[in-house]
């Protein structure tokens, strides 16, 4: 039996979701091929030999990248099961059915994965699918087996403020999320539920990569404090066992207020920065999104993160259907005044909502009148502002970031432009000197090379490589 297991993009991450499940089917005699497309070329011979070809689509643009693939990976080996597995599975199920997937997977996926490569072996595959679309059953977690991967070399890595560049590992400590933002894709498959993955197995992965040469890991969860009595210890054996490795992770507003008292845990520990997902300093569109905090809160975490001695990586969705010109002027404004500019990714400044299938913001009334008809080759529902010049705004500020950084400049340099542009859109006076850019910086943190973020449309560049992909397909030189 031989599986060959795909991602197309992970945020420039090893990808754990090929390297637990791998796991799984090779503790079960299966002969597994891993292969990362954001990193290496897939090989046609072994989509040929492949029984089981299974697609990893942890976000949006993975799976549009994921999809660019069925057809040629269908017309090399047509008796292959073709398997979507990942968040974005289950709420993209009808149009992958439509596309000949024969199997969809969300949540807890590898019981389903091993179950599927077992019914397949035994000649019983092919039929109608019999693992649950989503299962957020409990597993037993093995240990990810990341043997075949490419080494953390040709992966994102940890940028410190004077410019080295340690290797990063990335691990999970859980799955799923207690809370319900309208605008998160967790929500729509474990709609609240979260599971745990064992201490010693975290531990463990971790352990291999330290080993493999990471200096520094990402814990991926969703939030590492939905279950803070899990984290602790885990970050407590963590550090004991390696002392001189860092780490980050993601929390949300509310649990660093609610738990703020470990803030200095976490920098004792080795943490080097949280990430949070802000999204907005509007209470209204805050309350839109569900997202159970303030502005005034987030005020609240930069005082205590910065107590703390702790640095803190807000992110945002700064361009929905509710942002105003001077609305995205006031952010600008906020993030110098509160000196954040060193550390905001400028990315994270030109990120426009995405409405996927399944997403709770359709709950809303006015986001139903707002969307079109569910766009397929999209993945998404198209929406357009109500003032077109905010768009124009959204798309002229993507593509100055992509300017920016071809041009190699500093984020301050980078928000300068950024405030400069938006203040010209809004109709504001420009500061010559534009003081924000100069008062408002800190000193750099410490930041992964390719920026995180989700809940947003594909960034140009994103776009860009999709088409590139598509443009090579018919030629044949996506495969060697």
């Amino acid at each position: 039996m031989r599986v060959l297991l795909i991602a197309t993009y992970e945020l420039g991450r090893q990808p754990f979701g090929l390297a637990s499940p791998a796991a799984w089917l090779r503790a079960r005699g299966v002969e597994v091929t891993c292969v990362d497309t954001s990193r290496e070329a897939l090989g046609e011979q072994v989509i040929r030999e492949a029984d089981l070809i299974a697609f990893h689509v942890p976000m949006h643009t993975a799976t549009r990248l994921a999809i660019e693939l069925v057809g040629p990976v269908r017309e090399l080996n047509s008796r292959a099961h073709l398997c979507f597995y990942g968040l974005y599975a289950p709420v993209n199920e009808a149009y992958l059915r439509k596309l000949g997937v024969q199997t969809i997977l969300g949540g807890e996926f590898e019981q389903g994965l091993a179950s599927l490569a077992r019914r397949l072996e035994t000649g019983a595959g092919n039929g109608e699918q019999r693992e649950p679309v989503i299962s957020l059953e409990r597993q037993n977690f093995l240990a990810p087996d990341r043997s075949g991967f490419l080494p953390l070399e040709r992966y994102a890595r940890l940028t410190l403020p004077n410019g080295e560049e340690l290797l990063a590992g990335y691990t999970e400590a859980s799955r799923g999320c207690k809370h319900l933002c309208r605008h998160c894709p967790i929500v729509p498959v474990y709609d609240g539920v979260f599971r745990v993955i064992p201490r010693e197995i975290v531990i463990e992965d971790i352990r291999r990569q330290v080993a493999a040469g990471a200096a520094h890991i990402t814990f991926g969860d969703a939030d590492f404090f939905n279950g803070v009595g899990h984290a602790l210890p885990i970050i407590a054996a963590f550090h004991r066992e390696f002392p001189g490795v860092t780490y980050d992770a993601t929390i949300k507003i509310e649990h660093l207020l609610k738990h703020r008292e470990h803030l200095g845990t976490l920098r004792e520990t080795g943490c080097l920065f949280v990430t949070s997902a802000v999204e907005s300093i509007d209470d209204a569109v805050l309350e839109k999104l569900a997202k159970n905090h303030t502005r005034a809160d987030f005020v609240e975490v930069i005082r205590a993160c910065r107590d703390a001695g702790l640095a803190l990586q807000p992110t945002f969705v700064p361009f929905t259907p509710w942002t105003t010109r001077g609305l995205f002027c006031e952010l600008l404004d906020f993030i110098g005044e509160h000196q954040l500019i060193e550390s905001v990714a400028p990315i994270q400044l030109a990120i426009r909502l995405l409405i996927p299938a399944g997403s709770r913001l359709l709950d809303l009334d006015e986001i139903r009148g707002w969307v079109g008809e569910f766009d397929d080759s999209a993945l998404a529902y198209p929406w357009k502002h109500s003032d077109a010049d905010v768009d124009q705004l959204c798309s002229e500020l993507q593509a100055l970031v992509n300017n920016c950084e071809k041009m190699k400049l500093s984020r301050a340099q980078t928000f300068a432009r950024m405030v400069e542009m938006a203040r010209r859109a809004a109709g504001l006076p420009i500061a010559a000197a534009n003081p924000l850019a100069i008062v408002g910086v800190r000193p750099g943190i410490p930041h992964l090379s390719e920026p995180w973020y989700c809940c947003a449309e594909p960034s140009g560049e994103q776009l860009a490589a999709i088409e590139e992909l598509r443009k090579r397909i018919p030629r044949g030189a996506a495969f060697v």
